[in-house]
């Protein structure tokens, strides 16, 4: 009976201290991962304050990235629409030049049919970058929702119509981090260009050009 009992003992002690050592290992192998994709600059390196990374997989990591890059390339031209939007108000041949004033007040003076042709243009392209990354959700696992393909590159949906892709891996990685951080830029530009406008209710170009 003492020998069972010291017998459970030592492989009850064995599991345990094999499982937290199995879990470490995952983690710093997922770690790892985190601070080899593009975008990890020195010094900061791989910047991650809140954590995020230690709580995800990679399939969530590659998602984070996805999410990025969509709200990078977003804030890209919503920061250009900004400048050129109110720099061509009064003088645009769209909507009969009719749209005038700051950026932020121009979406209830566009007509209810662009935003219905805008609607549909932004639908489209969601569904396909949807067929593209993502694995049909009837053959995702309950336990995995939002899972991509394993092929999948976050943000490659295959439209490069300027032919600027590099095909050297390592090029193509630099290039995958100048677009990163433009558009880390951009949202930040984006954000401060609503906000200014919303505490004074003149435009960025008024701005710019009473300095």
């Amino acid at each position: 009976m003492k020998r069972t009992i010291s017998a459970i003992a030592i492989l009850a002690g064995s599991a345990a201290a094999f499982a937290p050592s199995s879990a470490k290992s995952s983690s710093t192998t997922l770690k790892a991962y985190a601070e080899d994709l593009p975008g990890a600059l020195a010094p900061v390196g791989f910047f991650d304050p809140l954590g995020f990374a230690e709580k995800a997989d990679e399939n969530t990591m590659k998602r984070y990235r996805e999410a990025e890059l969509t709200h990078g390339r977003v804030a890209m031209l919503a920061a250009v629409g900004f400048l050129i939007g109110e720099k061509v108000e009064g003088s645009s041949f769209l909507f009969d030049a009719q749209i005038s004033g700051p950026a932020i007040t121009h979406i209830p003076q566009v007509p209810v049919a662009f935003w219905v042709l805008l609607t549909l243009t932004i639908s489209t392209a969601e569904q396909f970058r949807a067929r593209t990354g993502w694995v049909d959700p009837s053959e995702v696992p309950v336990d995995q929702p939002g899972l991509l393909r394993a092929d999948y590159i976050p943000g490659d949906l295959g439209f490069d119509p300027l032919g600027l892709m590099p095909e050297d891996p390592e090029e193509f990685r630099i290039m995958q981090t100048k677009e990163l951080q433009n558009g880390r830029l951009a949202m930040i530009a984006a954000a401060g260009f609503l906000a200014q406008e919303a505490v004074d209710g003149k435009g960025i170009i008024e701005h710019l050009q009473a300095m």
